[in-house]
């Protein structure tokens, strides 16, 4: 019996061989796209994906150099009928991932700080003239 899953398969597949990736996520965000027009007569369940990739393979390269690697690994994932539709992608360093981790926690404790409240007691304003 084959995989519910060949697109997804696929995609793990060529992107750990190729890249030896320390972070893979794969999300298949088909079902958000399912009513777009060019969906429509569509069977497959899997056409639009969201990758975050974090790799060692992409030192030294902007980020279009490195989505142009990934499209290259997936072509023919791209190319056939039923295949990726949209890809979006999020490709990290391990240094880029860690500073990005750094901020998400600086970003968290901070929420954190400024909804911890103390109270302090406050004497009543009473109005002499009334």
């Amino acid at each position: 019996m084959g995989s519910t899953t060949p697109v997804e398969d696929a995609i793990r597949a060529k992107i750990t061989a190729a890249l030896n990736p320390l972070t893979l996520e794969i999300y298949n965000d088909s079902h958000l796209h399912s009513h777009h027009k060019a969906m429509q007569g569509s069977t497959s369940k899997e056409t639009h994906f969201r990758l975050v990739i974090t790799s060692d393979a992409f030192k030294s390269k902007m980020q279009p150099a490195r989505h142009r690697m990934i499209y290259a690994l997936l072509r023919d994932e791209m190319a056939q009928e039923g295949g990726i539709h949209a890809l979006q992608l999020r490709t990290l360093t391990p240094e880029e991932e860690a500073r990005h981790q750094q901020q998400q926690q600086k970003k968290k404790d901070d929420e954190a700080a400024a909804t911890t409240t103390t109270t302090k007691e406050v004497e009543p304003v009473t109005n002499e003239n009334a």
